[in-house]
């Protein structure tokens, strides 16, 4: 997908329209209440794909061709987050859950349920995100009931629980990529935290600074040439702007729906799904969706603080890419492949794969239906809104 840009501003140009290629029925629900696809990720090699199920179940596909590899099964509750190592050990995949553990399983092995290791949290309290860094890169931090938990990955230790960051549930944790000691926190309360992790983790020590959102954050992301933008969407799908290090906001997107929706000419933006940072362009794009399943990436323009504590009014612009008839209901997650993430353009046979509440995957790229493999785009696979599809947002966070 290849999205024109005006100035370095990020204002697309050109709206690009994306053709399914490939669809999944990942759950065994019933067609007209399917179980949910919740999360997608993907080894650095693209050779393993994972996807988490309302069925607290986690399914391996091929990225490439879409091929089922495997299920891992051991959560016993709703699987929150999951992701690839990004250590010495890529085979590795994590997972957290409210049921209160995280756990990391061994994809070498497709046809069996291999968990090689497991953290429990205190009281068994539910855990809703986790990240992996540190100095050493075997610190793991994660999310809890106001509480941010460590453990030392080598020993499967607990290392320290600060509970004076936060006042609700904490929603998402985010180590730095470039700065590995510095982990970011967010919450229901509205507050996102910077922790120094090095030495000694405590309430008194490890807290650098607070941004205050003012309102439940869903999602967080560190973006820019060297990481020191942080994007937050919230569960009242705002979009906001910080530079984490001096703990300053650099622009709001208050009406970000309203703007994005009069871009397109689709129904309106009901939710937004994640942010996509292209690296060559620095351009930041917002996905945005329907409750009838149609997406749409949008850049996001806005003008860097000046320093002095005054954020700027950030602008949504065009669509630059939409992605329409895949799903039947709201999607929930968007993945692309590794080594395309760093820019938005086709370089192979497949861009990106969503996942959503209708229990499907999508696979998606660039080009006209009717040049494509008949096989590839039968009416068979392409999706058609359920009858009876739910209309709302399901999101325990």
């Amino acid at each position: 997908m290849e999205m024109e840009v005006e100035g370095g501003e990020g204002c697309s140009k050109i709206s690009k329209r994306l053709s399914i290629t490939n669809t999944i029925q990942a759950s065994f629900g019933l067609p007209d209440d399917p179980d949910y696809v919740f999360d997608i990720a993907a080894s650095r090699d693209n050779s393993v794909m994972a996807v988490s199920l309302s069925t607290n179940a986690i399914k391996l596909y091929s990225p490439v061709t879409g091929q089922y590899l495997g299920d891992f099964i051991g959560h016993e509750g709703t699987i929150s987050e999951i992701s690839f190592s990004d250590t010495n050990t890529p085979h590795l995949l994590h997972s957290c859950s409210v049921d209160g553990t995280v756990r990391a399983w061994d994809t070498r092995n497709h046809q069996q349920s291999l968990q090689v290791s497991m953290l429990r949290g205190p009281s068994s309290e539910e855990i809703f995100s986790f990240s992996i860094g540190g100095s050493t890169g075997d610190l793991v931090a994660a999310g809890s009931k106001a509480q941010v938990l460590f453990w030392d990955w080598r020993n499967q230790r607990q290392v320290a629980c600060l509970e004076e960051c936060h006042m609700e549930d904490v929603t998402q944790v985010r180590f730095h990529p470039n700065c590995e000691d510095k982990l970011v926190s967010a919450s229901v309360d509205g507050l996102m935290c910077v922790i120094d992790t090095k030495g000694n983790i405590n309430d008194d020590d490890q807290l650098e600074s607070v941004m205050n959102v003012g309102t439940s954050i869903a999602r967080i992301g560190f973006f820019g040439a060297s990481n020191k933008s942080l994007w937050c969407l919230t569960h009242i799908e705002t979009l906001s702007i910080w530079n984490w290090e001096d703990a300053l906001q650099e622009a709001v997107f208050g009406n970000a729906r309203e703007t994005a929706s009069a871009s397109w000419n689709l129904p309106h933006v009901d939710y937004f799904v994640d942010c996509h940072y292209s690296l060559p362009n620095d351009n930041l794009w917002l996905i945005g969706g329907t409750n009838d399943g149609s997406l749409g990436y949008f850049p996001v323009n806005y003008s860097r603080s000046n320093g002095q504590g005054q954020p700027s009014a950030g602008i949504i612009g065009p669509v630059g890419a939409s992605l329409e008839g895949g799903h039947g209901g709201v999607v929930r997650s968007v993945w692309s492949p590794f080594n395309m993430r760093g820019d938005p353009v086709i370089e192979q046979n497949i861009f990106v794969w969503t996942g959503g509440e209708d229990g499907r995957l999508c696979c998606w790229s660039e080009g006209d239906i009717s040049a494509k493999n008949q096989a590839w785009i039968s009416a068979g696979l392409i999706m058609k809104p359920l009858k009876n599809s739910k209309q709302h947002r399901h999101r325990p966070y």
